[in-house]
């Protein structure tokens, strides 16, 4: 088989942004899955750190972050090309690195992420004098009372009105977000009709669940031109609409970019020759096959995901390449008393350590594999939950491993 110049492993969102960055360098890219990725999984907001101000948070991070090999000059850069292939794929995103934008959560608390789909932008929502909370008839995991009564909480001084409306989607039977995403596109009339029954004025705001649709901004744009109020969206439980849309704008891009996608890919392991991965073996049904390739990008994930397994304790194992894993040594270190606490876990912060072009290295800083580059959540040293990390050094690190 011909050598391409980067395979990228892993289909979730630093996979796609690894194979969509180097495809823009005019670099031939393969990308090989398996699974679904995790991006129908995500909320659609790209958190890049828990912090009014993120850019300057991260420059008070300490030198074994996987922010400081990456560098601000690279974030800063990876969001404006995330920005970039969403809008091309009519879902734009708004935020910056120097500040965050509320999102309404499924129990409508208030949560902060510096990307936001426009849909969720909850900014205008303190401007508003009241605020309609819409449920659809059937849907599971939406409550408008309880999302109306938490909201009171952070908007003390708004009305707030909670409706019911019924779509009479798939026959009475419960659903999902999704279901309802799926069936309102390119029938987003009949939502728009029940919307506009509610008589809102443009001093008002209307907060629904996400499903409007799943192709870009489309199904909001036909709906928001018919009503005179804000609409806004929610988070939702998985499968999330938004993290499906995030996932097909990707497609997208990278089926007109001529990258080559391998879906039901299994890669087993590298093809190593003087500390360079000249390929990886992919294992089908029928037989092993090698691709072969100048550059290989590893974006697996962590723990969630099978990129860093542990059958014994203290003993996790990246199993493509063998690359040491690097985690808290001690069952008092590996995980906090109360799950929920205020610290973070110990075993969050399992992962691979790098150099500063996020090339693998082991327990004494030697480099194993010059090009070879981990992004996304195989990297170690920090806990990405805790620290609300994980969309921004998804996309940051695979940009820079796609450019070096």
């Amino acid at each position: 088989m011909k050598t391409t110049d980067v395979i990228v492993i892993g289909g979730g969102l630093a996979g796609f942004m690894a194979a969509a960055v180097a495809a823009n360098r005019q670099q031939k890219v393969t990308l090989l899955t398996y699974g679904s990725g995790s991006l129908p999984l995500m909320s659609g907001t790209i958190d890049i750190l828990n912090a009014k101000a993120p850019d300057a948070a991260i420059k008070n991070l300490p030198a074994h972050h996987p922010y400081q090999k990456i560098g601000l000059k690279n974030i800063d850069s990876a969001i404006k090309f995330f920005c970039d292939i969403a809008a091309q794929a009519n879902l734009p995103y708004v935020g910056r690195l120097s500040a965050q934008i509320p999102v309404v959560t499924a129990v409508g608390t208030l949560k902060y992420s510096c990307l936001v789909p426009e849909s969720m932008d909850a900014s205008n929502l303190i401007n508003k004098k009241k605020i309609f909370v819409v449920g659809i008839k059937g849907l599971k995991d939406f409550y408008p009372s309880m999302i109306a009564d938490n909201l009171k909480k952070y908007f003390p001084d708004k009305i707030f009105d909670v409706a019911q409306i019924d779509l009479k989607l798939l026959g009475g039977r419960d659903i999902t977000c999704m279901d309802a995403a799926q069936i309102l596109t390119d029938n987003e009339q009949t939502l728009a009709n029940e919307l506009k029954a509610l008589n809102a004025t443009d001093n008002d705001a209307i907060i629904i669940p996400p499903i409007l649709g799943v192709m870009g901004n489309f199904s909001r744009s036909v709906i928001t031109t018919q009503l005179r109020a804000d609409i806004f969206e929610t988070t939702c439980l998985p499968p999330s609409p938004p993290g499906v849309r995030l996932q097909r704008a990707f497609i997208k891009y990278l089926q007109k970019s001529g990258v080559k996608i391998f879906e039901n890919s299994k890669v087993v392991r590298g093809v190593v020759e003087d500390k360079k991965v000249t390929g990886v073996v992919v294992e089908n049904a029928v037989r092993e096959k090698i691709f072969r390739a100048r550059k290989v990008i590893l974006a697996t994930g962590g723990f969630y995901s099978g990129g860093i397994t542990m059958r014994d304790f203290d003993n996790p194992m990246e199993p493509i390449f063998d690359i040491p894993v690097f985690f808290p040594t001690g069952a008092e270190n590996w995980s906090n008393q109360q799950l929920f606490s205020d610290k973070p876990q110990g075993f969050s912060m399992t992962g691979i350590f790098t150099n500063d072009n996020l090339n693998p290295a082991d327990e004494n800083g030697k480099i194993l594999y010059e090009n070879l580059h981990v992004v996304g959540a195989n990297l170690g040293g920090c806990d990405k939950i805790f620290e609300r990390s994980a969309g921004g050094i998804a996309i940051s690190s695979a940009y820079k491993a796609a450019t070096i």
